[in-house]
């Protein structure tokens, strides 16, 4: 067998790396995926390289605890990244999904090292070549990929704290979110209107603060979704009703309008209670836990904790989801800023927002648990939603 080694492919010696892991021989493993990593650089595949590098300094920085022995795996990850990212930037079409993979996995393996310099200078260039790319995508009315590429300009820019930048690329998403809530109105979607001006509104809120310009576009998102939530309620699509409803009952919460939010939220589980026992008759369990979880955000918003964290439990009993474990996770620390007025805490839910948008919810799920742990008057219900979850301290 070993031989024949070295007419094994990275592929095999990879599966091989593995296999030997699996069976608990892990200094054997670590030297094929070594192997394999080399073999993945060598005929060009460095995205594999890239992923082998990474995955190699993180197992021995867990192992051994020391930066030092990890540094250079993860170094030769981030540089076979920077080089994938030069090589997405000159395509035609530009992949942001993939680009986004590529820049992040960069910046966490300089933040892994507490390599403060390098964190800052790749942040500072992600910044600018995402914003090069919103001008482009704008200049050819290609809005829905502008605005993706100006967040993660945006992003970027806080990261390295440019005020100026961040509020220069804020301002133009607050022109382009008007636009397009614009547009979803006059075609009458406006549950689509709704969710614009919800972003616009958090743009709004990183230029002028927790403020009347922040409250007053919040309040215009939550009017969106109450009439979206009527529309729908009027064509018999209780599911969709039921949705705008919860998210106009936290828009109002955003805008400190409480009366109308506790409102919305009673008569929002009571239609749900309804609506989920529908669901389980009709054998569609799928759906019940998906509006269990959104039964729970609703308790959450009334402030009864105790109420959501039993209806929670029981949708993760139904079908355990990680999108579940984020939004009800965001909706605490929603309630919470709202009732504060914690203009910080806003900041924390917009970065765990856009990660949901794009459906990453590991990410988002990773960074609203950080958040919640960090508020000390939040300890008790972070308890109970632990226990929902059945991880017991």
């Amino acid at each position: 067998m070993a031989a024949n080694m070295g007419l094994e492919g990275p592929e095999e010696l990879e599966q091989l790396a593995f296999k030997r892991i699996n069976e608990g021989k892990l200094k054997e493993g670590l030297k094929f995926v070594l192997r394999a990593a080399k073999g993945y650089e060598e005929e060009g595949k460095k995205e594999d390289a890239a992923r082998l590098y990474k995955y190699l300094g993180y197992i021995l920085l867990e192992r051994t605890k020391l930066i030092e022995k990890s540094r250079p795996s993860l170094l030769k990850s981030a540089y076979l990244y920077i080089d994938l990212i030069e090589k997405e930037i000159t395509r035609p079409g530009v992949n942001l999904d993939t680009l986004d993979e590529y820049c992040s996995n960069v910046l966490e393996v300089f933040l892994t090292l507490n390599d403060e310099r390098n964190l800052m200078k790749y942040a500072e260039e992600f910044a600018a070549i995402y914003e090069d790319l919103g001008n482009s995508y704008r200049d050819n009315d290609d809005i829905t990929m502008a605005i993706r590429a100006y967040e993660s300009a945006y992003r970027y820019y806080k990261i390295i704290d440019s005020i100026e930048s961040y509020k220069r690329i804020a301002e133009i998403l607050i022109t382009l979110y008007g636009q397009v809530a614009e547009e979803k109105l006059e075609k009458g979607d406006l549950k689509g209107a709704a969710e614009a001006f919800y972003r616009l509104a958090s743009f709004i809120r990183s230029i002028f603060g927790y403020d009347i310009h922040f409250i007053e576009m919040m309040d215009t998102a939550a009017k969106n979704f109450e009439k979206a939530s009527k529309l729908a309620y009027s064509n018999g699509d209780l599911d969709r009703t039921t949705s705008c409803l919860v998210k106009a009952q936290y828009a109002y919460l955003l805008a400190r309008n409480f009366n109308r939010a506790k409102l919305i939220g009673i008569n929002t589980v009571r239609m749900l209670y309804q609506i989920v026992s529908s669901h389980r008759a009709n054998s569609n369990d799928d759906m019940a836990a998906e509006k269990l979880a959104e039964m729970a955000e609703a308790l959450i918003g009334i402030g009864k904790i105790k109420e959501a964290m039993e209806t929670y439990k029981s949708a993760l009993e139904t079908r355990s989801d990680m999108k579940f474990r984020a939004s009800v996770r965001l909706a605490i620390l929603k309630q919470f800023a709202a009732s504060k007025g914690d203009e910080d805490l806003l900041e924390d839910i917009d970065t765990i927002e856009y990660y949901t948008n794009k459906k990453n919810y590991p990410k988002a799920l990773e960074l609203a648990e950080k958040v919640l742990l960090r508020k000390d008057e939040l300890k008790e219900v972070a308890n109970m939603l632990h226990e929902a979850e059945g991880i017991y301290h």
